[in-house]
């Protein structure tokens, strides 16, 4: 890659990661109220991300294979258990990183 061919993607990167942080501003500013579905979606969207979330992590378990789906499930449990006693999002995505991570290299290796 040539010189010219780095400057030229550095800038339409940047340039396309500005426009995507500065458009909802310019769409959406204080004065003016957003419509009636952007609302919606702002209280809908974060429970569908997570759900896709799970559904993406658990795509590659085979339960007949060995290990059988015990990280992933055990992980899941202790995501859950820790939600549920802290109410806190990144401590649960975090404890549940880690749980998965000794699981599946340390436990069933």
């Amino acid at each position: 890659m040539s010189q010219t061919e780095a400057l030229v993607t550095i800038l339409v990167v940047a340039a396309g990661t500005y426009l995507t942080r500065a458009l909802p501003f310019w769409l959406f500013p204080d004065r003016k109220q957003p419509h009636e579905w952007v609302r919606k979606l702002g209280t809908v969207l974060p429970y569908a991300m997570m759900g896709l979330l799970v559904v993406y992590s658990l795509k590659g378990v085979w339960p007949p294979a060995k290990p059988y789906g015990l990280p992933e499930a055990l992980s899941l449990l202790f995501i859950f258990g820790l939600h549920k006693w802290k109410r806190n999002t990144l401590l649960s995505i975090a404890g549940g990183t880690v749980a998965y991570m000794l699981l599946s290299q340390q436990v069933f290796v």
